[in-house]
């Protein structure tokens, strides 16, 4: 019976341990399901993340190769104008397109003006301007207001180009017409022959400068409104000009008709003020061989000089501290061995193309320093006579001496970028010397853009620098505090508290930093500087007061409670630095610490500066640092820290010993991640900071940083233009730089992990 029972027995046991068995085998399975899952989630989770950073590292690269692709032109057509439409007897003067490209006008030394397609030479219209006798001097007003003044003697009849645009049957047609702004009788500039001519009209006046004789004459023509019948009347001033000692070869009118310029074939030029009608500068362009072409650049700033030896200049003037504005040349172009023939300027960028005797068409852009394109146009039998450019740089249009005509598509969007124009020191237009400058747009359409990322760069690592100062040493020492000193009990109610200021919108930050910090920093800036410099003070005598104290006394505060006792202390500093503010100004700075530093420091004081932007900035990074590093010194093994005590170390001593140190990787992590916020910080800086991309490493002075920047002007550019993809640029220089830091922290942080990790 009893062998019964142990059989019984024996056989439930079995029994039993099957049916465990098999239940830790179906929930094993479900373990092993569940961690393949969580894997597979994890595994894919990351693998999206790094998908999604890579795409987004393509996407701009595919938004800014674009810009760096050369120049091209592509043949389209040749051909010759129709017999009734080319003169026999007439040189081409004049050569140009309209806007759109399709329709071509050109002035002939007869007087007569052909209109034609551009792409085929169909004959459009045909006019013969009145002139009185043959023309002896032709001058341009500018590509972009194409006034022809063509001189007959001593007279100067005025004449401009005009394109009609109507749309019958939905269709678009342009209709050029000639029109005579002056009337069609001509003007009396000197009873000589006229040899050179150079033409300026604005809105206010109108001026003619003449070579006669080899010495200038020139009238102005001021425009006046009649009181009655409200007609513009024209009032004549004789101009005195000075006598010359070199020959009249070219003469030009700068746009605001201050100064004219006067340049020899020999390469000396004379600088004229025509208010004052004095002669300014003078001097030589070239040292060795002869000039060949001498054009005004966009804006009529800068003087394009193209000589024998294959070299093309840009002067423009300069004015330095104290002395009188002078010709400067500002950068040299080297295009070929071979003599330059004609020269073209874009109509609405400061690029340039020229043709040399080998017939090698080269493109330039002065703001970049680049050469963009060098290619043959033509047969060395058959020599490019003249060249011009379409208005929006799409198109090009030469004649060869032969008569025939070659029609060309220009593929060139992007001539402004360069590492000089991106990264280096550039010499701008009207600028006294070559500077770092930001200047993305302007209201006319003669701007030169500037695109430079040195000062928004240098505003990005200054206003990270700032924040970091004030948010390192407040979010470490308090993640010391926490993680070492502070009791469970606090620290529960702390951390959490400190990392939900990480919610706060940093729209919100910006928004009290630009309209309330700012204006209570500029009120309260001895109040501010005693409270740096006395709350360190003052919290330390109030620590060695309390050492000071019976130890019953300081006995009755629980330890990891002490931080609670300072808070008294750090309200009761603060109201007194700030109360006592306006008295620290009236004994040390006369009552105005501002002037004081702008007039007996020479310290400029910006309101928005990168004090408030550190303070703010500061303030939003302290949570991230505080939180990451928090975590790592509180998972340091308290075997660790008991063993250290064990041997007789202090606290302090087993904290920079030991805790630290095995901390490092993380605490560096920390310190890594908040720079990366600060440099990615957008809000805070867009609206606490004058947003002036200037290079001063003045903490009273504002900054522009790249997240600032793109945010600022994404929404102002038009679509696949240069400033687009500029834009792009920066953002991809900023992606750049973080993945930089990242990796440098990542190899830092492996190595301390190595150093530090057999503690």
């Amino acid at each position: 019976m009893q062998n019964l029972d142990t059989l019984q027995s024996e056989s439930q046991q079995s029994e039993s341990q099957a049916k465990s068995s098999i239940f830790d085998d179906r929930l094993g399975g479900w373990r092993k399901t569940k961690d393949k899952l969580a894997n597979i989630t994890i595994t894919g989770g990351g693998m999206a993340v790094l998908m999604a950073i890579l795409l987004i590292f393509f996407y701009l690269l595919y938004e800014i190769m674009p810009m760096f692709k050369s120049a091209n032109i592509e043949a389209v057509s040749r051909y010759s104008l129709e017999q009734k439409a080319a003169s026999k007897n007439g040189d081409t003067l004049y050569l140009a397109m309209e806007e759109q490209a399709e329709i071509a006008v050109r002035l002939q030394s007869s007087g007569q003006i052909d209109f034609f397609t551009a792409n085929s030479g169909k004959k459009v219209k045909q006019y013969q301007l009145p002139l009185s006798s043959q023309l002896t001097a032709f001058a341009l007003n500018s590509e972009q207001q194409p006034l022809l003044a063509l001189a007959t003697g001593g007279d100067v009849l005025l004449a401009k180009p005009i394109y009609k645009i109507s749309y019958p049957n939905d269709q678009r047609l342009i209709t050029p017409v000639m029109e005579y702004p002056y009337g069609e009788e001509a003007i009396s500039v000197s009873r000589a022959t006229i040899t050179q001519l150079a033409v300026r009209d604005t809105e206010e006046q109108l001026l003619l400068l003449a070579a006669v004789d080899g010495q200038l004459e020139g009238i102005r023509l001021v425009k006046e409104e009649d009181f009655l019948s409200e007609e513009i009347v024209l009032v004549e001033e004789v101009l005195l000009l000075p006598e010359l000692d070199i020959n009249i070869d070219w003469l030009l009118i700068g746009p605001d008709q201050r100064w004219g310029y006067v340049v020899s074939r020999q390469g000396d030029y004379r600088v004229i003020n025509l208010n004052s009608e004095q002669i300014v500068d003078s001097g030589r362009l070239i040292t060795q061989g002869e000039v060949t072409d001498v054009r005004l650049l966009l804006g009529e700033i800068s003087l394009m000089i193209s000589t024998d030896q294959g070299e093309i200049q840009q002067w423009f003037m300069v004015r330095g501290d104290g002395e009188p504005p002078r010709l400067q040349n500002i950068r040299s172009f080297q295009g070929s061995d071979s003599a330059i023939k004609l020269a073209a300027t874009e109509h609405r960028r400061k690029g340039f193309l020229t043709v040399d005797n080998d017939n090698q068409l080269a493109i330039y852009y002065t703001t970049s320093g680049r050469q963009l394109l060098s290619e043959s146009i033509a047969d060395a039998s058959a020599p490019i006579s003249q060249l011009a450019i379409a208005p929006r740089a799409n198109a090009l249009l030469t004649q060869q001496a032969n008569g025939e005509f070659g029609y060309w598509l220009l593929d060139n969007e992007h001539p402004e970028i360069s590492w000089q124009a991106l990264w280096e020191k550039v010499w701008y237009e009207s600028y006294p010397e070559p500077d770092y400058i930001w200047q993305s747009s302007a209201s006319n359409n003669d701007f030169e853009a500037k695109y430079s990322f040195t000062p928004l760069a240098f505003g990005t690592l200054k206003a990270a620098f700032y924040a970091m100062l004030i948010a390192t040493p407040l979010a470490l020492c308090g993640a010391i505090y926490t993680a070492y000193f502070m009791t469970p009990v606090v620290r529960r109610k702390v951390k959490p508290l400190i990392e939900l200021m990480e919610a706060l919108p940093t729209v919100i930050l910006g928004f009290l930093a630009g309209l309330w910090l700012a204006p209570f920093i500029e009120r309260n800036l001895p109040g501010v500087f005693s409270l740096l410099l006395l709350m360190p003070v003052g919290v330390l005598i109030f620590g060695f007061c309390w050492s000071r104290l019976p130890d019953g006394l300081r006995l009755r505060v629980p330890d990891g409670w002490h931080a609670a006792l300072l808070i008294p202390v750090v309200i009761a500093i603060s109201w007194g630095c700030i109360a006592a503010s306006g008295i620290f100004e009236l004994w040390f700075f006369n009552g105005d610490m501002r002037a004081w530093l702008t007039h007996d420091l020479g310290i400029s004081f910006d309101q928005r500066n990168a004090m408030v932007v550190g303070a703010a900035m500061g303030f939003a990074v302290v949570p991230t640092i505080f939180s990451i590093a928090e975590d790592a010194i509180f998972s340091v093994p308290k075997s660790l820290s008991y063993g250290s005590l064990a041997l007789g170390a202090t606290p302090w001593q087993t904290l920079v010993g030991v805790v630290i140190p095995t901390a490092s990787p993380g605490i560096f992590s920390a310190l890594m991640i908040g720079m990366g916020r600060a440099v990615g910080e957008t809000m805070i800086v867009l609206m606490a900071t004058g947003n002036t991309p200037v290079m001063d490493a003045n903490i009273f002075e504002g900054m522009r940083t790249l997240a600032a920047n793109i945010a600022v002007e994404i929404g102002e550019t038009e679509v696949d233009s240069s400033h687009y993809r500029v834009l792009f640029l920066a953002a991809f220089v900023l992606f750049l730089f973080t993945f930089v830091v990242n990796t440098i922290a990542e190899i830092v942080r492996q190595r301390l992990r190595k150093k530090y990790g057999s503690l």
